[in-house]
């Protein structure tokens, strides 16, 4: 039982840092102050590579039985 609340709780994790980068590529863009926006891409860029590997680390869980799609 313990295990299933710990995977919850690394993908809700997972989740929210996806959004904080997400939210950070935002808040630099709106700025403007670096023009060639070089830190917006770097934050996407972890965006992506945090949505990749969430992807990535779903597949594996449920090939593994410890997740089980509800659909």
């Amino acid at each position: 039982m313990s295990d299933t609340f710990l995977i919850k709780c690394i993908i809700i994790g997972a989740f929210l840092l996806i959004l904080v980068a997400l939210g950070a590529a935002g808040l630099n863009l709106f700025r403007g102050k670096n023009p060639k926006g070089t830190s917006t891409v770097k934050a996407l860029t972890v965006r992506v590579a945090l949505s990749f590997g969430l992807i990535i680390m779903l597949l594996v869980l449920n090939q593994l039985g410890l997740i089980a799609p509800n659909g």
